[in-house]
């Protein structure tokens, strides 16, 4: 018997009697990751990686049960053995490992396989059925080394300030904006929205290192931004207080911005091919490490993708599933900021 099966609510494990990120209220959610798509409030209980914690109870609530892992420790639910891999999507970020009477399932969640400075590295894990997100499941989505994406953000911003324009990079709250402080950290400040400062506190508190920002607040003033770097998430990125900045340039930081006529998107003055989804090597060098006999592919360019692996001789099969729309995640977080 199958060790996972797709339902209505979610992947489930029937052996184990419980779900990995379900999308529907069950009695035990196994969590990757603190996106809004693959974790919802309602579920008795919760399991996730340690790092994952603080960001479930700032966005569902304190008083949430959780139970929490580290990586690469294995417990056991009813006879299912069950265990966290580092996906390197965001902090805390993980693929579950399922083993039951010898099978082998990884649910990989969303990964990336670049090491990000801050996220625990991606993890190959060997198993018999994998299941892999498709984000970016095309050939046309190949990224540049970080270090150079980075570089282009800080010559950006560095003309800006030649020119008296504030720097505002829009990037999400939970992964990206993390990244962007972490690897821009240095002489110049950054300050960040309530969103993104109210998960950084949490991480901090969990022993993750973060360089210091700045709380956006009504009584900083504009020209005080100006000198620094600003980083909101994407909802803020067309509001008011945007357009109130002095002489703003804004530069949004996304896998979408890959295509050039995504750097269009809500009229932004630059876009850099940022993201913390695997591009299509590194999907391909994923699935390829775990040796998999079978590869379920969930959201994203899921067709074009399974048809690939299928051609190279990969067994693959598409899935429906109600993944891939983080921006729920800055909906959420914004009513809580």
């Amino acid at each position: 018997m199958a060790l996972i099966t797709f339902t209505n609510k979610g992947i489930y494990c029937k052996q184990g009697d419980f779900y990995i990120d379900p999308w529907k209220p069950v009695d035990l959610a196994v969590t990757t990751h603190g996106h809004a798509d693959h974790v919802k409030w309602g579920n008795k209980g919760y399991l996730c990686q340690e790092l994952t914690k603080p960001v479930l109870l700032q966005r569902l609530g304190f008083d949430l049960p959780v139970q929490t892992l580290p990586y690469n420790k294995e417990i056991s639910i009813n006879g299912v053995k069950v265990s966290f891999f580092p996906a390197g999507h965001v902090i805390g970020s993980s693929q579950v490992r399922l083993e039951y009477k010898g099978e082998i399932c990884v649910v990989s969640g969303d990964y990336k396989v670049e090491y990000d400075g801050i996220s625990t590295a991606f993890e190959p894990v060997k198993c018999h059925t994998f299941v892999s997100e498709s984000t970016f499941g095309l050939p046309i989505y190949k990224w540049l080394p970080q270090e150079t994406v980075f570089g282009q953000i800080r010559n950006w911003i560095s003309d800006n300030h030649d020119q008296m324009k504030t720097s505002v990079l829009v990037a999400y709250s939970l992964g990206k904006a993390q990244r962007l402080i972490k690897n821009l950290a240095g002489d110049i400040p950054i300050y960040v929205h309530n969103s993104i400062a109210n998960l950084n506190e949490g991480f901090i508190k969990a022993g993750v290192d973060l360089p210091e920002t700045i709380r956006i607040t009504p009584d900083i003033k504009k020209d005080e931004l100006q000198k620094g770097i600003v980083i909101v998430p994407p909802a803020l990125a067309d509001g008011k207080w945007m357009k109130s900045l002095h002489h703003a340039a804004t530069g949004v930081c996304s896998g979408w911005m890959q295509v050039r006529a995504g750097r269009r998107w809500r009229a932004a003055d630059a876009g850099f091919a940022l993201s913390d989804h695997a591009d299509w090597p590194g999907l391909l060098s994923a699935i390829k490490a775990t040796e998999a006999e079978k590869v379920f592919v969930t959201h994203g360019f899921v067709s074009t993708f399974s048809k690939y692996l299928n051609e190279i001789g990969i067994p693959s099969a598409e899935v429906v599933t109600r993944y891939g729309n983080e921006d729920d995640e800055e909906e959420e977080i914004l009513k809580e900021a």
